[in-house]
């Protein structure tokens, strides 16, 4: 029995063929790219709509929750900050998880929108979840390292980076 190593097993185009372990490869981020997508326009689009939350105080206002964790939280300059106009904090964090989950949806400015994802899930593992115990029961931590893989590739199939790419690419009649 002769044993030998596989050379072609990554094409390195994406737009080529292969079977289906080169197509599970290019598509395997696909599924948490749509999560954080569509998880973030929900978070931002629940704020928005909370009549509650968009309050300085009041059961259920950012303004109540931001002082209940300023004392356990990582950092309790940025949560000082946010209670300086805690509505707008508020819609800060819901137009801004807005932008991130549609620019991750869609795939455009992709990095740049994962980057905004990482920042927001950080601020919240910093401030909100910080004093979770064990720490893995915050889930803003997870959200944080599932940004990371976007902000370092970005979305480059079935995305309007990657449409945009392939028009310069068309326009240039090159490779880019």
């Amino acid at each position: 029995m002769t044993h030998s190593m596989r050379t072609d097993t990554h094409s390195p185009h994406f737009g080529e063929g292969g079977g289906w372990r080169d197509n599970a490869t290019r598509y395997a981020l696909l599924p948490l790219r749509i999560f954080l997508g569509v998880t973030f326009i929900y978070a931002g689009l629940d704020k928005l709509t909370d009549s509650a939350f968009m309050k300085d105080s009041g059961a259920g206002s950012i303004g109540d929750m931001m002082r209940a964790v300023r004392d356990s939280s990582a950092i309790p300059a940025l949560v000082d900050l946010s209670l300086k106009s805690p509505v707008g904090f508020g819609y800060a964090i819901a137009f801004g998880e807005l932008a991130v989950g549609i620019g991750t949806l869609l795939g455009l400015l992709a990095r740049l929108a994962a980057l905004g994802g990482a920042l927001i899930s950080l601020s919240l593992w910093l401030t909100v979840s910080w004093a979770s115990d064990p720490y893995y029961y915050g889930n803003d931590l997870a959200y944080l390292m599932a940004w990371t893989p976007f902000v370092l590739a970005g979305a480059p199939l079935l995305s309007l980076d990657a449409a945009l790419r392939s028009r310069r690419r068309q326009r240039s009649g090159g490779y880019r």
